[in-house]
């Protein structure tokens, strides 16, 4: 069993309407007082296909990785592990971003979608033989080495490619990111990459440089973690990189993905183009080539934000002088952050976007764990009551894409929304689907 809420949480500071600032783009408020998205009525699109629900703003999205072209250039990949569908990956592309895929699953389905292979860049700590086959054969345009025994796997295989591989080292360069531990990934002990201070990377970059190497070293790659808004934390690593990187003179350095997005009123995130900017100033004070290709890999600050979740709420519990516990049809299937990295959201009514929240509740989902909390010390209006919609603002990444089946609950629906239109591009689960993989 998961850890109790803990006490009854203070009241919250912040009672009026949830900020407009954390949802998507096109959101605005209906004749009726409820939440539309894209002139979409969601009170109308959850009567039509129910609860769960992701609702995805697509203009939103489309905005957001135009941005990430402007501000980057046409090498800016999305990291699709923050969501990925057909839909998704087919978006992804037409704005002109690449897709960085970490397994042979997110290579399948961007692949599916239509995306070329030269247009992905394949990521992992521990691709198989066989995703490393796959992906040579295929013609991915970039592979991340993660590790020697990777360069042992490639050197066996690259020889029968139909195309020399171009690949970047991947390098861990000592920055621990203020985030959560679990999402950090800069710093030496770490799971992902070579390191520089132990001389793991230049080791790497040498034995895959020499005489007769059936691979073609590009650039650097380096990832300092995840939920980051400090930019400072990306200028320290480009200056760490920089002095390994210059005197390799190669073409190009990818400072991964990471950009925080503000999930709850308290918090405020750096905008893709500033991200950019910090970065290339700083590249530029050290030493850098303004030849070089700067690039990265967005994805939570592409998706994030662009989403809602609706639920039903089944139960209102008041435990006096304890709290209240208010109960919807989803939880830590459709949403593990709050689990894994203590996240916080906010909550609101969907039929009264704008109304004040002066009521403390604490929002659970219907899971068999005591620790299935959604958003512990939740602002909601003070007649909110069973029946009613409730809405989670900011999940568009890392809910749908690390959703399970806990409890044999089918994972839900993704809508997306669209000047009017609402279409799904992920159908809910089935109880028949539960059973597709029994034998």
């Amino acid at each position: 069993m998961l850890p109790d809420p803990g006490p009854e949480p203070a009241p919250h500071p912040g009672h009026g309407p949830v900020p407009w600032r954390l949802l998507p783009d096109h959101s605005g408020v209906g004749p009726d007082g409820g939440l539309t998205i894209a002139d979409v009525p969601l009170l109308d699109l959850v009567a039509e296909y129910g609860t769960p629900v992701f609702v995805y703003d697509e203009d939103h999205m489309r905005r957001r990785a135009r941005q990430a072209v402007a501000a980057w250039g046409p090498g800016v990949a999305y990291a699709s592990k923050a969501f990925l569908c057909r839909a998704m990956a087919r978006l992804a592309h037409e704005e002109g971003m690449s897709i960085d895929v970490s397994t042979a699953g997110e290579m399948y389905v961007a692949l599916a979608a239509g995306v070329p292979a030269a247009r992905l860049v394949l990521h992992g700590n521990n691709k198989s033989e066989a995703e490393l086959a796959t992906a040579l054969a295929a013609g991915v345009g970039r592979i991340v080495v993660d590790s020697f025994d990777e360069i042992d796997r490639l050197e066996r295989l690259a020889p029968k490619a139909p195309t020399r591989p171009q690949v970047l080292v991947r390098v861990t360069p000592g920055i621990e990111a203020h985030t959560h531990e679990y999402v950090m990934t800069g710093q030496d002990d770490s799971k992902f990459g070579l390191g520089l201070a132990s001389g793991a990377a230049a080791e790497a970059v040498a034995r895959l440089r020499r005489d007769g190497s059936p691979v073609e070293v590009v650039g650097v790659h380096s990832h300092i973690g995840s939920q980051v808004f400090a930019l400072e934390s990306f200028e320290m690593a480009v200056a760490v990189l920089a002095e390994f990187f210059v005197p390799l003179r190669l073409g190009e350095l990818c400072v991964g993905g990471g950009l925080g997005v503000a999930y709850v009123d308290d918090e405020d995130a750096p905008p893709i183009p500033a991200w950019a900017e910090r970065v290339r100033a700083a590249a530029a004070r050290s030493g850098i080539d303004g030849e070089v290709r700067l690039t990265a890999e967005p994805g939570r600050s592409i998706v994030a934000s662009a989403a809602v979740t609706c639920y039903t709420v089944g139960t209102v519990k008041e435990i006096p002088g304890v709290r209240t516990y208010v109960s919807v049809d989803g939880g830590m299937s459709d949403n593990p952050r709050p689990v894994l990295y203590g996240s916080g959201y906010e909550a609101f009514l969907v039929r009264e976007v704008e109304a004040a929240r002066p009521r403390t509740v604490t929002v659970v989902g219907k899971h068999c764990e005591s620790g299935d909390v959604i958003v512990r010390d939740a602002q909601v209006p003070a007649d909110l009551s069973v029946g009613d919609i409730l809405a989670t603002p900011v999940t568009g990444a890392y809910g749908h894409s690390m959703a399970s089946t806990y409890n044999k609950v089918p994972r839900p629906p993704v809508v997306f929304v669209r000047e009017g239109e609402a279409r799904v591009v992920i159908r809910r689960e089935t109880l028949d689907d539960l059973l597709l993989l029994d034998v």
